[in-house]
């Protein structure tokens, strides 16, 4: 007989094969704070040993950090674990249901108390992260669920009251300048002459607030003249700091709950002077969407090794998330911080081996493959490359420049420059044939940058001044023969990125055709002395073209102090520093990258139909998902399952299309007949090498980007950044008010605390 749910309006029941049931406990106190939360009033005369053994409630009640999977065929609830997710409102909409299970109503006094506790709960996480931070210690209760919060019935003075007010119009204007990106600090208060005040944008919206008719400010500030007193600096710190672990507790809610995540990060960004790398989750939530969320910045370390270990605090210990279910991680990083990064990816791959490190769906592998190469003149050209393309897309004027000197070179060849007119128009630094277009338009940049120096009447001197700076970058040897030797080394693995950034059909088929793409790079490598010879001449050629000069770099030969060796030749110096280190490097980038365990989860990708129908419903996921066992609802079934998979497309009936991605295949309606594969379909989803199918559910890193690129570096805050991204994530302006006042019970209780706005302010 099967168990139900003793949840209000919960229908599940122990059939349900990938949901587990938990007893009520034996232990009273505990059992209390179960029945209070399922606020059914006909449950409250029952012993604990009654609620024990008749009532049951299912694991959608409770927490993801609250159940622990001891082994593949049983899941247990931590010692702690207490219910808190419930539906009390959906019975509403039915008024004609019976109502079996009748929710009890609470008094304004319960209500509070509930409050109070879910406050107090919140309270001891923030205090537990901030302790954990500043003693660099693990924070158990970010990974055992913390202790019972301790109840305090007593009820609010009025002056408490009033003050949890005024606590509260502070956070929600902290929280519109978040999300309209407001800096706090609107003017430069050194640079003002002594003596003169102006407020900053804090001060102002208090102000403004004060006299739109806020009565809890005004009570405040009316005894003292709103232009001398604010919230100082620091409290304004301390409260951004608890908006933003609110917020960010949304989304990384949503992550626990998902179960499986992977971790992903961009290139670095400078906040106030300090470099920080922006983190991403990736997660498929409660409607079988993938998304890719922003959750924060994490302040960057110049020694791997630290790095490394901050990382892994912040994402287990601050933020709370448990590494033993991340089963993805990708980096994309700026030049010359890559083998930084893959210190990174090797030390968590080392703590948890199902981390799989793999290429970001968002960066191009030929883009990433540049900016790992370890040759400082890449670096460069890497740097040129994205100023040259920043400096024609700041105008209409310059890009139509580009234009007329495009169509004077390519007049005979007019659908090609036609074709190079659309891609300079475009985010053509990303992609995969980046460096094919640098060269086919080299002469057309020289040319048109040249123009545009010599046409002083027509641009400003700070135009002109760029002009010319990247006019005699781009007119070196050493840019010209290293971007011809990056795109001929690079050209091998061109087709192989396209693929993977493709549909799911051709990611699986490239997992196939790496052997070929290593095969002809190591074909390379043993006949570079050839392929060296033909890529120098085509780079001299095109030197010859920009009348430029062939030579050894300017840089080499001043080190060598005029002691150059005669039997040095430019040729012989870029083979051995630039072409020869360079296929080595992408050789083992590319197996290190794709390692065994990539690529057997790559070939799980047969699960998706029209990839099982391109094998003619031959194919063996059984053997590839053996990685993946202990995340299968029932794997002890998966091989049964999988041949019912393959018989249903198999013989599916004339007018049914196959599902091409793994997308269309979670949202199939019948998917949940098949737990095995639903849930390995999940962790596939999730590895970062998958594109985001719906590009609504990808909005995380566009609004990082944009954020990036709306802000003045010296007015970003890590805090600010992830309110303004993340505008439309809900927030408890209760909840922040009274993590504040337990966090920072001296400061509330001296409400009179204010810091004045400038010393040299004078009396009147």
């Amino acid at each position: 007989m099967p168990n139900f749910c003793a949840a209000p309006n919960c229908t599940r029941k122990s059939t349900s094969a990938d949901l587990a049931f938990f007893r009520f406990p034996r232990d009273p106190v505990r059992c209390q704070r179960w029945v209070e939360n399922c606020r059914r009033a006909d449950l409250e005369d029952k012993t604990p040993d009654q609620l024990n053994k008749h009532y049951r409630l299912c694991a959608n009640h409770f927490e993801t950090s609250m159940i622990c999977r001891s082994s593949p065929y049983r899941t247990v609830l931590r010692d702690n674990a207490v219910p808190t997710i419930f539906d009390l409102t959906s019975h509403l909409n039915n008024p004609r249901s019976r109502h079996r299970k009748r929710i009890k109503e609470l008094s304004e006094e319960e209500i509070r108390t509930l409050k109070q506790r879910k406050t107090d709960e919140h309270f001891e996480q923030e205090k537990a992260n901030q302790e954990s931070v500043d003693n660099d210690i693990p924070n158990p209760a970010s990974v055992e669920g913390g202790d019972e919060p301790v109840e305090d019935d007593n009820p609010l003075t009025q002056e408490e009251r009033e003050n949890k007010d005024y606590l509260k119009s502070l956070f929600e204007i902290l929280i519109l300048m978040g999300k309209q990106n407001i800096p706090l600090d609107g003017h430069n208060a050194d640079a003002l002459p002594k003596g003169i005040f102006t407020p900053d944008n804090f001060q102002a919206l208090l102000d403004f607030r004060i006299n739109s008719g806020d009565e809890v400010l005004r009570k405040r500030f009316e005894t003292m003249a709103v232009n001398l007193a604010y919230c100082s600096k620091m409290d304004q710190k301390q409260m951004l700091e608890i908006c933003e672990n609110c917020v960010r507790e949304e989304t990384l809610r949503e992550v626990r709950d998902s179960h499986f995540f992977s971790v992903v990060t961009d290139e670095l960004v400078d906040l106030a002077g300090e470099e920080h790398l922006p983190i991403l989750v990736r997660f498929v939530d409660d409607c079988h969407n993938l998304r890719e969320e922003f959750i924060g910045f994490l302040p960057y370390e110049a020694d791997p090794e630290i790095l490394a270990v901050k990382f892994h605090t912040a994402i287990t210990e601050k933020w709370g998330l448990n590494m033993e279910y991340c089963r993805g991680q990708a980096y994309i990083v700026s030049s010359g911080i890559a083998s930084k990064m893959k210190t990174v990816a090797t030390r968590i791959l080392e703590k948890y081996p199902q981390a799989v490190y793999t290429l970001s769906a968002s960066c191009a592998l030929n883009i990433w493959l540049a900016k790992s190469i370890p040759v400082t003149g890449v670096s460069v050209a890497l740097g040129t490359i994205e100023e040259v393309c920043s400096f024609f897309r700041q105008s209409l004027q310059l890009m139509g420049d580009l234009d007329n000197v495009i169509s004077l070179l390519f007049q005979n060849s007019e659908e090609k420059g036609n074709e190079l007119k659309e891609i300079v128009r475009s985010d053509w630094t990303g992609r995969h044939d980046t460096f094919e277009i640098v060269v086919d338009l080299l002469q057309a940049f020289v040319m048109c940058l040249d123009g545009i120096n010599d046409a002083a009447v027509r641009w400003n001197s700070s135009v002109s001044g760029q002009a010319y700076i990247l006019s005699t970058a781009l007119a070196e040897f050493d840019f010209i023969v290293t971007v011809v030797i990056i795109k001929n080394i690079l050209s091998f693995t061109r087709a192989f990125g396209k693929n993977l950034q493709g549909q799911t059909s051709d990611v699986f088929f490239a997992a196939s055709s790496l052997t070929a793409v290593l095969h002809s790079l190591n074909e390379v490598m043993e006949n570079i002395e050839v392929y060296h010879e033909f890529w120098f001449e085509e780079a001299t050629n095109l030197a010859m073209k920009l009348d430029i000069p062939v030579k050894l770099p300017g840089k080499y030969c001043r080190a060598q102090q005029g002691n150059l060796d005669s039997e040095i030749t430019p040729e012989n110096y870029y083979k051995e520093a630039l072409s020869i280190p360079t296929v080595e490097h992408i050789i083992q980038e590319l197996k290190d990258i794709f390692s065994e365990q990539h690529l057997r989860a790559l070939k799980c990708l047969s699960l998706v139909p029209s990839v099982m129908g391109q094998l003619k419903f031959n194919t063996s996921e059984e053997h590839h998902a053996d990685m993946y066992k202990n995340d299968l609802t029932n794997p002890d079934t998966l091989s049964a399952e999988l041949h019912c998979w393959r018989i249903k497309w198999k013989h599916r009936g004339k007018d049914i299309e196959l599902p091409t991605t793994i997308y269309e295949t979670l949202h199939l309606p019948d998917i949940k007949f098949f737990p095995n594969v639903y849930s390995l379909l999940k962790v596939l989803c999730i590895l970062p090498v998958m594109k985001v199918e719906n590009e609504k559910f990808e909005i995380g890193r566009r609004r990082l980007k944009a954020y990036l690129k709306n802000t003045l570096t010296e007015q970003r805050s890590s805090n600010l950044a992830l309110l303004n991204i993340n505008f439309d994530i809900k927030h408890d302006l209760d909840l922040m008010v009274d993590t504040y006042i337990k966090l920072y019970p001296d400061k509330v209780k001296d409400s009179e605390e204010f810091i004045p706005l400038s010393e040299s302010v004078e009396e009147t």
